[in-house]
């Protein structure tokens, strides 16, 4: 191969990794905790907003939402939220972890709950 090919291929190669570094930095969901800010979220049930909190000032606390026989514990701790426990078969909801970004919400299908970050 000549070398002017393998320049143009070097070059090619070298932007190439540089806008998938640019695009992941860009669009990396952004982490909502913030000491100086209001972090809102949202409990939603069956489609509708069942409770509004602000982490910032909630205190540590563990409470139950029921739906249809079934719940969920929600945990509020360190200013981050999160389902310690439920009955629902398969966990996912508790697998999820902490609520961090405003892309990816914590959801139990079985309850129809969903706990997200609103404005």
């Amino acid at each position: 191969m000549p070398t002017r090919v393998k320049i143009i291929l070097a070059v090619v190669i070298i932007v190439f990794i540089a806008s998938v570094a640019a695009s992941i930095i860009i669009f990396r969901p952004a982490d909502r905790k913030s000491s100086d800010e209001h972090n809102y979220i949202e409990i939603v049930q069956d489609g509708k907003v069942i409770n509004k909190i602000d982490l910032a000032g909630a205190e540590n606390q563990t409470f139950r939402i029921e739906y249809n026989g079934g719940w969920n514990d929600i945990t509020i701790e360190d200013e981050e939220i999160y389902i310690s426990d439920a009955d629902c078969p398969d966990h996912t909801c508790i697998k999820t972890g902490k609520l961090r970004s405003e892309y990816v919400p914590i959801v139990c299908l079985p309850h129809k709950l969903i706990i997200r970050f609103s404005e």
